[in-house]
Protein backbone atom coordinates (compact mmCIF):
# COMPACT_ATOMS: atom_id res chain seq x y z
CA UNK A 1 0.00 0.00 0.00
CA UNK A 2 1.57 3.34 -1.08
CA UNK A 3 1.94 5.97 2.05
CA UNK A 4 4.23 9.14 2.23
CA UNK A 5 7.10 8.45 3.86
CA UNK A 6 8.15 11.93 4.15
CA UNK A 7 9.61 12.72 7.62
CA UNK A 8 6.35 14.69 9.58
CA UNK A 9 8.33 17.23 10.77
CA UNK A 10 9.91 18.74 7.55
CA UNK A 11 5.86 19.27 6.27
CA UNK A 12 5.40 20.77 9.18
CA UNK A 13 8.18 23.49 8.76
CA UNK A 14 7.29 23.26 4.63
CA UNK A 15 3.80 24.57 5.64
CA UNK A 16 4.81 26.76 8.23
CA UNK A 17 2.80 25.41 10.86
CA UNK A 18 2.43 22.82 13.38
CA UNK A 19 -0.37 20.32 11.54
CA UNK A 20 0.01 17.68 14.36
CA UNK A 21 1.32 14.95 12.82
CA UNK A 22 3.92 13.43 15.30
CA UNK A 23 1.34 12.87 18.24
CA UNK A 24 2.38 14.50 21.83
CA UNK A 25 5.57 15.80 20.38
CA UNK A 26 4.02 18.38 18.57
CA UNK A 27 2.55 19.73 21.71
CA UNK A 28 6.08 19.78 23.81
CA UNK A 29 9.20 22.26 22.95
CA UNK A 30 10.89 19.40 20.93
CA UNK A 31 7.81 20.64 18.29
CA UNK A 32 10.39 21.32 14.84
CA UNK A 33 8.31 24.33 14.20
CA UNK A 34 9.06 25.56 17.99
CA UNK A 35 12.73 25.44 17.20
CA UNK A 36 13.42 26.06 13.27
CA UNK A 37 9.76 27.95 12.01
CA UNK A 38 11.44 28.05 8.33
CA UNK A 39 10.91 25.98 5.32
CA UNK A 40 13.00 22.74 5.21
CA UNK A 41 15.96 22.54 2.86
CA UNK A 42 19.12 24.89 1.57
CA UNK A 43 16.94 27.99 1.02
CA UNK A 44 14.39 27.58 3.83
CA UNK A 45 15.60 30.86 5.54
CA UNK A 46 15.23 32.58 2.35
CA UNK A 47 13.06 35.82 2.77
CA UNK A 48 10.89 38.10 0.84
CA UNK A 49 10.08 35.05 -1.69
CA UNK A 50 6.57 35.03 -3.21
CA UNK A 51 4.15 32.42 -4.27
CA UNK A 52 3.18 32.25 -7.44
CA UNK A 53 -0.95 32.32 -7.87
CA UNK A 54 -0.85 28.64 -8.53
CA UNK A 55 1.83 28.64 -5.90
CA UNK A 56 -0.43 29.64 -2.98
CA UNK A 57 -3.41 27.14 -4.45
CA UNK A 58 -1.01 24.14 -4.32
CA UNK A 59 0.22 25.01 -0.42
CA UNK A 60 -3.33 25.10 0.34
CA UNK A 61 -4.26 21.66 -1.59
CA UNK A 62 -0.97 20.25 0.11
CA UNK A 63 -1.63 21.34 3.43
CA UNK A 64 -4.96 20.01 3.88
CA UNK A 65 -3.74 16.45 2.13
CA UNK A 66 -0.85 16.40 4.69
CA UNK A 67 -2.83 16.63 8.01
CA UNK A 68 -5.41 14.16 6.46
CA UNK A 69 -2.45 11.24 5.62
CA UNK A 70 -4.42 11.09 2.19
CA UNK A 71 -2.53 10.70 -1.50
CA UNK A 72 -2.79 12.69 -4.28
CA UNK A 73 -4.89 9.82 -5.91
CA UNK A 74 -6.66 9.30 -3.13
CA UNK A 75 -7.76 13.51 -2.87
CA UNK A 76 -8.66 13.59 -6.15
CA UNK A 77 -11.32 10.89 -5.27
CA UNK A 78 -12.42 12.26 -2.22
CA UNK A 79 -12.36 15.47 -4.02
CA UNK A 80 -15.06 14.09 -6.73
CA UNK A 81 -17.06 12.42 -4.38
CA UNK A 82 -17.57 16.16 -2.59
CA UNK A 83 -18.93 17.90 -5.45
CA UNK A 84 -21.17 14.76 -6.58
CA UNK A 85 -22.93 15.48 -3.45
CA UNK A 86 -25.36 18.30 -2.55
CA UNK A 87 -24.23 21.26 -0.69
CA UNK A 88 -20.69 22.73 -0.60
CA UNK A 89 -18.04 21.22 -2.27
CA UNK A 90 -15.41 23.02 0.14
CA UNK A 91 -17.61 21.83 3.10
CA UNK A 92 -18.08 18.30 1.75
CA UNK A 93 -14.67 17.33 1.26
CA UNK A 94 -13.91 18.38 5.01
CA UNK A 95 -16.36 16.82 6.29
CA UNK A 96 -15.40 13.47 4.06
CA UNK A 97 -11.64 13.45 4.93
CA UNK A 98 -12.96 13.94 8.48
CA UNK A 99 -15.50 10.80 8.65
CA UNK A 100 -12.81 8.24 7.47
CA UNK A 101 -12.49 5.78 9.90
CA UNK A 102 -8.60 6.43 10.56
CA UNK A 103 -10.05 10.31 11.33
CA UNK A 104 -12.67 9.23 13.52
CA UNK A 105 -10.21 6.90 15.20
CA UNK A 106 -7.79 9.77 15.96
CA UNK A 107 -10.55 12.22 17.08
CA UNK A 108 -12.00 9.64 19.54
CA UNK A 109 -7.99 9.31 20.78
CA UNK A 110 -7.83 5.42 19.79
CA UNK A 111 -4.10 7.17 18.50
CA UNK A 112 -1.97 9.94 19.50
CA UNK A 113 -1.51 10.92 15.69
CA UNK A 114 -3.78 10.60 12.81
CA UNK A 115 -0.64 8.02 11.64
CA UNK A 116 -1.05 6.19 14.42
CA UNK A 117 -4.54 5.93 14.45
CA UNK A 118 -4.22 4.02 11.11
CA UNK A 119 -2.20 1.65 12.49
CA UNK A 120 -4.13 0.45 14.73
CA UNK A 121 -7.23 0.63 12.34
CA UNK A 122 -5.01 -1.71 9.55
CA UNK A 123 -4.04 -4.21 12.64
CA UNK A 124 -7.51 -5.03 13.60
CA UNK A 125 -7.82 -2.77 16.53
CA UNK A 126 -11.23 -0.86 15.42
CA UNK A 127 -14.59 -1.98 15.61
CA UNK A 128 -17.37 -0.07 13.79
CA UNK A 129 -20.93 -1.32 15.40
CA UNK A 130 -19.36 -4.02 16.38
CA UNK A 131 -17.84 -5.40 13.43
CA UNK A 132 -13.79 -5.25 12.67
CA UNK A 133 -13.05 -2.84 9.92
CA UNK A 134 -9.28 -2.69 9.16
CA UNK A 135 -9.58 -0.41 5.95
CA UNK A 136 -8.46 3.26 7.09
CA UNK A 137 -10.45 5.15 3.86
CA UNK A 138 -13.95 3.62 5.10
CA UNK A 139 -16.62 6.01 5.47
CA UNK A 140 -18.14 6.05 9.32
CA UNK A 141 -21.73 7.53 9.11
CA UNK A 142 -23.40 9.75 11.80
CA UNK A 143 -24.50 7.61 14.58
CA UNK A 144 -22.08 4.92 14.29
CA UNK A 145 -20.03 3.23 16.90
CA UNK A 146 -16.65 3.14 17.11
CA UNK A 147 -14.55 1.19 19.58
CA UNK A 148 -11.26 -0.51 19.88
CA UNK A 149 -10.47 -4.40 20.39
CA UNK A 150 -10.30 -5.71 23.72
CA UNK A 151 -6.43 -6.19 22.63
CA UNK A 152 -6.13 -2.58 21.74
CA UNK A 153 -7.53 -0.97 24.87
CA UNK A 154 -5.22 -2.74 26.73
CA UNK A 155 -2.38 -1.63 25.00
CA UNK A 156 -0.21 0.53 26.42
CA UNK A 157 -0.12 3.20 23.77
CA UNK A 158 -3.83 3.13 23.18
CA UNK A 159 -4.16 4.11 26.97
CA UNK A 160 -1.93 7.10 26.90
CA UNK A 161 -3.75 8.48 23.62
CA UNK A 162 -6.70 8.22 25.26
CA UNK A 163 -5.57 10.14 28.14
CA UNK A 164 -4.21 12.29 26.42
CA UNK A 165 -6.71 12.93 23.80
CA UNK A 166 -9.82 13.01 27.12
CA UNK A 167 -7.34 16.11 28.87
CA UNK A 168 -7.87 18.03 26.14
CA UNK A 169 -11.36 17.36 25.26
CA UNK A 170 -13.14 15.77 22.25
CA UNK A 171 -14.05 17.14 19.76
CA UNK A 172 -18.36 18.13 19.31
CA UNK A 173 -19.31 15.81 16.73
CA UNK A 174 -17.59 12.98 18.40
CA UNK A 175 -18.94 11.27 21.89
CA UNK A 176 -15.94 9.25 24.09
CA UNK A 177 -16.55 6.68 26.52
CA UNK A 178 -12.55 6.77 27.47
CA UNK A 179 -12.76 3.65 30.12
CA UNK A 180 -14.74 1.57 27.69
CA UNK A 181 -12.30 2.86 24.60
CA UNK A 182 -15.77 3.33 22.45
CA UNK A 183 -17.56 6.54 20.78
CA UNK A 184 -20.22 7.79 18.86
CA UNK A 185 -19.67 9.61 15.52
CA UNK A 186 -22.58 11.44 16.46
CA UNK A 187 -22.73 13.55 13.01
CA UNK A 188 -21.13 15.49 10.34
CA UNK A 189 -19.01 18.07 11.45
CA UNK A 190 -19.61 21.90 10.59
CA UNK A 191 -17.17 23.71 8.77
CA UNK A 192 -17.01 26.53 11.92
CA UNK A 193 -16.00 23.36 14.07
CA UNK A 194 -12.97 22.71 11.88
CA UNK A 195 -9.45 24.65 11.54
CA UNK A 196 -9.92 28.31 10.18
CA UNK A 197 -6.24 27.85 8.72
CA UNK A 198 -7.80 24.88 6.21
CA UNK A 199 -8.39 27.24 2.52
CA UNK A 200 -10.60 24.54 0.73
CA UNK A 201 -11.85 27.14 -1.22
CA UNK A 202 -8.37 27.17 -2.78
CA UNK A 203 -8.18 23.86 -3.58
CA UNK A 204 -11.75 24.06 -5.76
CA UNK A 205 -10.01 27.14 -7.48
CA UNK A 206 -7.03 25.06 -8.15
CA UNK A 207 -8.97 21.77 -9.39
CA UNK A 208 -11.61 23.90 -11.84
CA UNK A 209 -8.48 25.56 -13.38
Amino acid sequence: MARNLDPKCRQCRREGEKLFLKGEKCFSAKCSIERRAYAPGQHGQRSGSRLSDYGVHLRAKQKIRRIYGVLEGQFRRIFAEAERRKGQTGENLLQLLESRLDSVAYRMGFGSSRTEARQVVRHNGVLVNGKRVNIPSYLVKAGDTVQLTEKAKNSLRCKAALEAADSRNFPEWVSVDVKEAKGVFKAMPDRALLSPTLNEGLVIELYSK
